[in-house]
């Protein structure tokens, strides 16, 4: 008799994948998986794919999913939130997508508080277009508009969203991991179980950031770029839980009751 004690997870589909070798998109896609199954909520779940590499995230889960125009996954969620607070809605974004064309989406959702889930995935380059210079690319790391590797006097430095988003008032969960790393992916799934509680909860916003690798257009093998992220992301995008909704409003900001 055999006991099968690891299988693939019932919100996860049995196909052929289109991510490139050593992309981490995989190992984020299980996580999600088997989080939808843990906390039994894959049949009341809505995924929202963006434009990137994750825009056929819809033929990995079995769950409802909506496409959304490029960056505008945050409003979409929002939408369907709000029309069906019974449903655990989630996005699934990439740094062009999000930082990128979506910042203003992913800020304003945050601050408004929209009991949505993020999962956001930092690979430090635009993927699927062609390997272009993304909001989070490094400094001096080289991308198809900048083959001498990016200037800060010219680009400016990366954004780190996760960071940006924690500063706002508005409570919600904020947190950074990696899948680049197999000793930290345990924290990584307590991370996004964590963000789907809270919204099973009602309770807040949340997004996960994910440091995740692109071996293709890094021109790196898979155990290079692995390492790449490591030694050269992960001292700037530091991992840890920036924000919980527990966290005390500033008093400076708290509303005020209006003398009459």
């Amino acid at each position: 008799m055999v006991n099968t004690i690891f299988s693939r997870p019932e919100a996860h589909r049995d196909i052929f994948t289109h991510y490139c070798p050593g992309c981490t998109h995989g190992i984020t896609h299980r996580l999600v998986a088997e989080v939808l199954d843990e906390l039994k909520i894959r049949e009341r779940a809505v995924g929202i794919a963006p434009v990137g590499c994750a825009v056929l995230a819809y033929n990995y889960f079995y769950c409802d999913f909506a496409e959304a125009a490029h960056g505008r996954a945050p409003a979409m969620a929002t939408g369907i939130k709000r029309a069906r607070p019974d449903l655990i809605v989630f996005t699934y974004q990439g740094d062009g997508d999000l930082a990128s064309i979506g910042m203003g989406e992913i800020i304003h959702a945050a601050n408004r508080g929209e009991k949505i889930t993020v999962i956001f995935i930092n690979n430090a380059i635009y993927g699927m277009t062609g390997g272009q210079m993304a909001p989070t690319t490094m400094p001096n790391q080289r991308a198809t508009t900048c083959p001498f590797g990016r200037d800060v006097n010219v680009a400016g430095y990366p954004i780190r969203v996760a960071e940006l988003l924690s500063n706002l008032v508005t409570p919600s969960y904020v947190a950074r991991v990696t899948a680049s790393i197999p000793s930290q992916i345990p924290n990584a799934k307590r991370a996004l179980r964590k963000a789907f509680q809270y919204q099973i909860e009602g309770r807040c916003f949340s997004l996960v950031e994910f440091v995740s690798t692109c071996p293709t257009n890094w021109g790196m093998s898979p155990i290079k770029a692995c390492g790449w992220a490591q030694s050269d992301m992960l001292p700037f995008y530091k991992l840890g839980v920036y924000k919980t909704p527990d966290d005390p409003i500033p008093d400076a900001v708290r509303p005020r009751e209006v003398k009459k």
